[in-house]
């Protein structure tokens, strides 16, 4: 069954975000845009081009009333023990959440049992708590974080202008279609 359009399940974890841990509980996706961004573990290969990605377009993301929490099953210490070595993750001002029990990525069905880790996931979560985008892919390939943005600004532009949906690569500003009988064919 598809998560598409679920409530985040209830969840509490510890974060490392702004040189100390936070407490976080799925009260925290209400009121405000969020991407939860599940990759395998610190101090590996991909993940920290993936996570100095989005660190570089933080500012976008956060114009646009977005919080990122990046997660993986290792914990909130690790995640300061990276952020204190890896000048990539030096960048990252959003939460890094820890997840050392695999309850979150097992919540968002990402976790690979066998090896403890979570599969490079990444969901969208409307302000009522209810995920509107996944993406979930093998861990060999990175993600972009300008694709994840445009992703984000059509999912608001859906939310604030219902009846309208956006076609393939919509940039802001650029033409919606209203479905009807009329464009059935035409398109």
């Amino acid at each position: 069954m598809s998560l598409i359009n679920t409530t985040v399940k209830p969840f509490k974890a510890t974060a490392y975000h702004d040189g100390r841990f936070v407490h976080l509980t799925e009260a925290d996706f209400h009121g405000q845009w969020s991407v939860v961004f599940f990759y395998p573990a610190d101090f590996t290969f991909v993940c920290p081009t993936e996570l100095g990605d989005l660190a570089d377009h933080y500012a976008e993301f956060k114009k646009l009333g977005v919080e990122i929490y990046g997660v993986s099953t290792d914990t909130h210490f690790t995640h300061k023990a990276w952020h204190d070595t890896s000048d990539t993750i030096a960048k990252v001002q959003y939460p890094l959440v820890g997840d050392p029990t695999g309850t979150l990525a097992r919540n968002f069905q990402v976790m690979i049992e066998e090896e403890g880790l979570a599969l490079r996931g990444t969901f969208v979560i409307n302000p009522e708590g209810q995920i509107k985008i996944i993406e979930v892919h093998d861990n060999g390939i990175g993600r972009d974080a300008k694709e994840l943005l445009r992703k984000v600004q059509a999912a608001q532009y859906v939310a604030s202008h219902p009846g309208e949906v956006c076609p393939a690569k919509w940039t802001p500003g650029e033409a919606t279609l209203a479905p009807s009988l009329d464009l059935i064919g035409k398109i």
